[in-house]
């Protein structure tokens, strides 16, 4: 008989549910469906007028509604409009294909993170399984989902613990500092994620009342990046000329790489390419180590990825982003690609590109290459954040290898723009997937609590995955529920 396993818990509890409600009264908390996040004509016509005298990073229980990919790209007030987007073009990535990158910076916080940390409390709160008013919930990340997690916390006034990694961009740090009720530095950068889960373990066993919400295995991440950034992907591709061939995407913590599962429904021909730095190439080659790419540790491979579904496997050499976000943001490189006849509006967005972001294009250059994609193709990434997040960054790479000026803007050009190959470039077998996946075994069933039979079925049951999206519904009835709880609660 074959096993049922509940990725998204919906189990109610009644007694903490009243707490979540008189608590969601309190703070006017009124929570958007799916069906809303993904398209915002759905979003009642008072919330679109509230938001009209709200910033766009307030602490306003309103911004709850713009945790959506159609803000309109405005700081302040803004409405709804289509997907943000960046239209790569040839003479920045020197391939034919039409190179297509949706933008995270118009989410409240910055990062489209918002949305995935979101959908991890939402079950939990409109259920009774996590009570606001003494759980503090926690936020374990590698940068931009602890700041989304602290910021949803901030909005229900609830206590919470932003866990990220000591070397992180110090924009963060300074951020959340006037949002999280606490911030916890763990060892290392990028890569070194279980760092933050041994301390996970270490606040489980501490006694106190918390709920850890692990991006890395929260399976409201996957569902969030399934049917809402695969939904905003699709609307783009149906503006956009050409045949959709495939989507780019860091692994990080398996979720916006999920929006492929999403676009192969579709596009049952697309493929879908994971990207990880080649310092530490955990997916390419079974490596470690450390790198600059924020925001996409590794060193294990996350709970819900789904492998199997996973074509290929691309590993991109930090040096390289690191040196995109120096043209992109530097003076003399901005001037070098107008010279190369990168139009302003293309030029007004490069602030966009964060350097994730920088990483996801040089993967999606090398799918284009590597598969002689033509103008009539379309490969899609995403940029996770912007360089909001980066400014210290510019100035560090200053401080080590001095000013950035016409000489090296010609000389980066030559070596990261032009000279981007095919080289750890790898299409998968199935084996080669199927060992990829295996390695979830030693992170997730030996040290994190996980079942032999669920990693068994995430690879050989079908169902497993497909079942996931399928919630999307009963979330949706559970959240318009609690609304008109809340609404009609007397305090």
């Amino acid at each position: 008989m074959k096993k049922e396993f509940n990725q998204i818990d919906l189990t109610l509890n009644e007694k903490k549910l009243l707490n979540a409600l008189v608590q969601a009264k309190k703070q006017n908390f009124m929570i958007p469906t799916f069906a809303q996040m993904k398209n915002p004509d759905l979003i009642p016509d008072e919330i679109k007028e509230k938001l009209k005298d709200v910033d766009l990073w307030d602490l306003d229980p309103v911004n709850l509604f713009r945790i959506s990919w159609h803000n309109e790209p405005k700081e302040s007030g803004g409405g709804f409009s289509g997907v943000n987007y960046l239209e790569v073009p040839s003479e920045i990535s020197g391939v034919k294909a039409k190179i297509i990158a949706i933008s995270g910076k118009w989410f409240p916080t910055g990062s489209h993170k918002v949305g995935a940390a979101f959908a991890c409390l939402v079950p939990r709160l409109v259920t009774g399984q996590f009570d606001p008013t003494s759980t503090k919930a926690v936020w374990p990340s590698t940068g931009n989902y602890c700041r989304g997690g602290a910021y949803d916390s901030a909005l229900l006034s609830c206590e919470s613990i932003a866990i990220l990694p000591e070397g992180m961009s110090k924009e963060r740090f300074e951020w959340l500092e006037s949002v999280a009720g606490e911030t916890i530095k763990t060892a290392g950068t990028e890569s070194n994620v279980k760092e933050i889960f041994d301390k996970c373990w270490e606040l489980r066993n501490s006694g106190e009342d918390l709920m850890i919400f692990n991006q890395f295995d929260e399976f409201g991440n996957y569902l969030w990046h399934h049917e809402i950034t695969g939904a905003a992907i699709e609307s783009v591709l149906n503006e956009v000329e050409g045949k959709y061939h495939g989507l780019v995407s860091c692994t990080g913590s398996g979720g916006t790489i999920a929006a492929g599962d999403y676009l192969k429904k579709v596009y049952p021909t697309s493929k879908i390419a994971a990207s990880e730095a080649l310092q530490c190439p955990t997916i390419f080659n079974n490596g470690f180590g450390d790198h600059r790419i924020e925001g996409i540790g590794d060193k294990h491979i996350p709970w819900i990825h789904n492998v199997k579904n996973t074509d290929i496997a691309i590993a991109i050499d930090d040096e390289a982003s690191m040196n995109w976000i120096r043209m992109f943001n530097e003076p003399n490189g901005i001037e070098f690609l107008k010279e190369k006849g990168v139009d302003d509006e293309t030029i007004d967005k490069l602030s966009w590109v964060g350097i994730s972001g920088a990483a996801n294009i040089i993967g999606a250059i090398k799918y284009a290459k590597y598969f002689e994609l033509t103008e009539n193709d379309v490969i899609v990434t995403v940029l996770t954040d912007s360089m909001e997040m980066y400014k210290s960054r510019l100035d560090e790479l200053n401080e080590e290898h001095g000013d950035f000026t016409v000489y090296n803007a010609h000389e980066v050009f030559a070596r990261y723009f032009n000279g981007i190959d095919i080289s750890y470039f790898k299409e998968l077998g199935y084996y080669e997937r199927k060992a990829i996946h295996n390695l979830k075994y030693y992170t997730w069933v030996e040290q994190q609590g996980k079942t032999y039979d669920e990693i068994m079925a995430q690879w050989y049951d079908e169902d497993y995955w497909t079942s996931i999206p399928q919630k999307a519904k009963e979330l949706d009835d559970l959240i318009v529920s609690f609304n008109e709880k809340v609404k009609a609660l007397e305090i």
